[in-house]
């Protein structure tokens, strides 16, 4: 009954204010919030609320997509960008926004990372993929030196907010020499300050054959973090490393793979690029 009456006694505020509290909470409560009657439904979906869930820059962000994007309120418009791709930068960077809370999430393509001898055609070729967001992926065709780093500023990302990064990636069925350890970072790289700041991981780009004697030494267990895993999209995923994104001025985020230690020879590779999302849940 006391909970009635605090429902009955909130509704009975006007709209504007009723949306004004909506929108400290979260896209899940507003969804919620806007089942318990009418008079919170309008509240709940108007613009009011809605456009404190966006990010701040939403407006230039949606200036500089390669496609027109047109959505008739602000609540269509979020859950266009959580639900669809946007692409950004000629094409090159792809947003999107994580729906529980609204963060961004990018994706660099394999155009805009360094890859050591990438323009070479002897060691990469560069194509279109079907299944991919960009036109075109980096396909590895032979290295013994794997280098893949990219970079962000840390400006673009949503304040306040764990980052995880992620190499995007394929592999060919008769692709080798990508079972052996790599090491992965992601680092701060400020501009005044020579030094950056992340520790390096070891992952696996395919599941570690048991010929090599250091996995009997590690165990299965110790290991089971940094292996790949298959996406929803088709895609295989492996985590490089995370960082804080605080207040947004630190400098830029430096991602990176590396494999030049045991110069073997490697294959079969086909990368898409590194996503940036925040670590939810």
């Amino acid at each position: 009954m006391k909970e009635e009456n605090e429902i009955l006694g909130f509704s009975a505020l006007p709209e504007g204010c009723i949306s004004y509290i909506i929108s400290f909470t979260s896209p899940k409560y507003a969804c919620i919030a806007s089942a318990v009657s009418l008079g919170f439904k309008s509240a709940a979906e108007s613009d009011t609320v809605w456009e404190r869930f966006l990010p701040p820059d939403y407006q230039d962000i949606i200036a500089k997509s390669v496609s027109p994007v047109i959505c008739c309120s602000k609540k269509e418009l979020y859950f266009h960008l959580c639900d669809s791709t946007l692409l950004l930068d000629g094409g090159k960077l792809s947003l999107r926004l994580s729906k529980p809370s609204g963060k961004k999430c990018y994706m660099l393509c394999a155009r805009k990372l360094y890859i050591a001898w990438g323009d070479n055609p002897m060691y990469w070729n560069w194509k279109t993929q079907r299944e991919s967001r960009f036109a075109e992926v980096a396909e590895l065709l032979i290295v013994c030196w794997l280098e893949i780093c990219g970079k962000m500023q840390t400006r673009m990302l949503s304040l306040k907010t764990n980052y995880a990064a992620y190499l995007i990636f394929k592999t060919h069925q008769n692709s080798y020499g990508l079972d052996y350890s790599s090491k992965a970072s992601v680092k701060l790289v400020q501009q005044i300050i020579a030094e950056v700041e992340g520790e390096n991981n070891i992952v696996y780009l395919k599941q570690p054959t048991r010929r090599h004697g250091r996995l009997r030494q590690l165990g299965v267990k110790k290991i089971d973090g940094w292996l790949a895993k298959e996406r929803r999209d088709g895609w295989m995923e492996i985590e490089l490393g995370e960082y804080f994104n605080d207040k947004g001025d630190e400098g830029d985020i430096q991602m990176q793979l590396l494999e030049i230690e045991k110069l073997h020879w490697k294959g079969g590779l086909i990368i898409e690029g590194i996503e940036l999302r925040p670590k939810e849940g």
